[in-house]
């Protein structure tokens, strides 16, 4: 039994399951990444970058779990202002890559700096939200929140790099929910990015389905996006809608206050205008993301390609796997970005489906024991933060482990500890860094 005094100063022992996790993760995702890019031209600069990230990202870790964590909460002005001019820098200053600018390109190294602001953004929430209190079930808290993130999101959506919002947003509608914020208000939130989903992939569909067009229904739809007067026409459509709901449930005597369906009515308006920000800010590449979503089969050899070629790895790898630096789909090129965003297709073709099931139980710890620490938590504001990083991880699994069987559009997020990127190598393990000084902080006077 670990001593009180040595809980309460921070030096007690880590949570054991949770470091041998991540030990695991990052041993047998260091493997992986030798064996995906053996036969690249380029695998000596890719280890030489990861097993440089690797120490520093253990370092942050140690420094994550060796600082107080409510450091955070008492400077979280300062942390988002630090969040702002990093977002700023790389927009003025980074380098312009693959239709994004993104990365800081430094004589010596690489940085996104999304990655590190994504575990900031987090902890300025959760900071932001232990300070409402019992205000927390108010719309104003909603709204107040609002305004802090959106200058956040849309510094990212500059650049553009949808695949830290589709992380972000998912871990922050998880810490909401654990915050207890109003259901009915994380309900709105929920459906706005439903209805901006809705026409994004709804004007995708169409494009791969050009003939629809013909039709005078989907030619209005269509035009939705680049016609002024439609967009007028459609959102009196949806006051009108509203406006229907409520007298339909005055006549069946369901009195619900009427600023749930005012609330409602722009949370649809507002989802229409997002996902038409979306339709204009999306890149050539991104929309292939969502054709290879909705018809994978339709271009084997271009959009498609990836994932198809990821599942037939997957598939020739058995039960057992071919062994470790034997793939043949993964080491002859058959499948593309094999050690970023496809390196769970590695692991299924050498280690077979145990390997994989082993990833995602090591995965699965992780999150019990992060949410096991929240609960063991001395204080709300460490409750929130292991709230946030759970949904972090949470969002990371599935969307990976989704994107290699075709249930979520490839969206060019790694696997934390296994993929390649220094960056969020050094996140992750800030962030488990930070996990680990709740728990070394849970009992207090």
């Amino acid at each position: 039994m670990p001593d009180l005094k040595q809980l309460r100063s921070g030096r007690s022992r880590f949570d054991t399951l949770l470091l041998g996790a991540m030990i695991a993760l990052v041993l047998l995702g260091a493997l992986c990444i030798m064996s995906a890019v053996n036969s690249l031209s380029f695998s000596n600069p890719v280890v030489r970058t990861h097993f440089v990230a690797l120490p520093v990202g253990l370092v942050a870790f140690f420094v994550g779990w060796s600082f107080n964590y409510q450091v955070f909460d008492d400077q979280w002005k300062g942390l988002y202002g630090f969040i702002l001019l990093l977002l700023v820098g790389v927009l003025l200053f980074g380098s312009y890559q693959r239709g994004s600018r993104s990365w800081f390109v430094l004589p010596f190294f690489s940085m996104q700096p999304s990655e590190i602001c994504r575990v900031c953004t987090i902890l300025v929430a959760a900071a932001f939200l232990d300070r409402r209190g019992p205000q927390i079930r108010e719309v104003s808290s909603l709204f107040f929140l609002g305004l802090l993130l959106i200058p956040i999101f849309g510094l990212i959506m500059m650049q553009p790099d949808f695949s830290s919002v589709v992380v972000t947003f998912p871990a922050l509608l998880i810490l909401l929910y654990c915050t207890g914020v109003n259901v009915f208000y994380l309900a709105l939130i929920i459906l706005f990015a439903a209805v901006a989903g809705f026409f994004t992939i709804s004007w995708t569909y169409i494009y791969l389905h050009p003939e629809l067009l013909d039709y005078e229904f989907f030619r209005i739809f269509h035009d939705l996006a680049h016609n002024g007067w439609y967009m007028v026409g459609f959102s009196v459509l949806v006051t009108f809608l509203g406006y229907g709901m409520w007298w339909l449930c005055q006549q069946f005597r369901i009195f619900l206050p009427s600023v749930y369906f005012v609330l409602a009515t722009l949370v649809v308006l507002a989802g229409l205008f997002g996902g038409i920000f979306v339709e204009h800010q999306m890149k050539p590449h991104q929309r292939k993301r969502v054709e290879t979503y909705l018809a994978p089969k339709s271009d084997p050899r271009g959009a498609g390609y990836n994932v198809l070629q990821a599942q037939i790895a997957m598939g020739a790898g058995g039960v057992f796997g071919t062994g470790l630096f034997s793939g043949t789909q993964s080491r002859l090129g058959f499948v593309p970005e094999r050690h970023t965003d496809f390196i769970l297709a590695v692991v299924g073709e050498e280690l077979g489906l145990w390997g994989t099931l082993c990833v995602l139980g090591l995965y699965l710890i992780i999150l019990w024991r992060i949410i096991s620490i929240a609960y063991m938590s001395g204080d709300r504001y460490g409750y929130l933060v292991c709230s946030g990083i759970f949904g972090m991880f949470f969002t990371y699994m599935l969307i990976n482990f989704g994107m290699l069987i075709g249930i979520v559009p490839v969206a060019g997020i790694p696997l934390p500890f296994i993929s390649y990127g220094g960056s969020n190598l050094v996140a992750s393990l800030w962030a488990l860094g930070v996990v680990q000084s709740v728990y070394a902080r849970r009992l207090r006077a």
